[in-house]
């Protein structure tokens, strides 16, 4: 496919055609991302993908904390947080500062971790070449437009 010339900008029309034929790509790329040996067993979701994400970049959070940024249920982070704490991918603790809270990380198995990080690796590197040569208000604009794309996409 021939690259179109990023100065010459494309007709909103353009656009739209662009990226229904550039997405089902990508979703299928995603798709045959493979899951390293040592998280297979764990069952793992594109939800779980996405806290891993956060607690890998981001640290240690609360369930509150989680679930705000994952835009779901604190109970929902709760019972995914409870499974993989079971199977040794998170730890959960309780926090120091206030004992009703749980902080949750995860694991400080080294092979474990190991497996997070280079399972997300690939993913990141992409995107920072993606980003690298954009401006900030240009990175922020293309997350902007990929969030309202999956509101609208889902009915929202």
């Amino acid at each position: 496919m021939a690259e179109q010339d990023p100065q010459a900008g494309l007709s909103t029309d353009e656009a739209v055609r662009a990226m229904l034929l550039l997405l089902p790509r990508v979703a299928a790329r995603l798709k045959r991302i493979e899951i390293p040996e040592r998280l297979r067993s764990f069952n793992l979701a594109p939800r779980h993908l996405s806290m891993l994400s956060y607690l890998l970049f981001d640290g240690p959070m609360s369930v509150n904390e989680l679930a705000a940024r994952l835009e779901v249920a604190p109970t929902t982070v709760s019972l995914m947080v409870s499974d993989l704490s079971r199977q040794g991918v998170l730890d959960r603790q309780t926090d120091p500062g206030d004992r009703r809270r749980s902080i949750v990380a995860i694991t400080q198995d080294p092979e474990t971790r190991a497996a997070i990080d280079g399972w997300l690796a690939n993913g990141a590197s992409a995107w920072r070449k993606a980003f690298g040569p954009l401006s900030a208000e240009e990175r922020a604009m293309f997350v902007r437009t990929i969030r309202t794309y999956e509101s609208e996409s889902s009915g929202g």
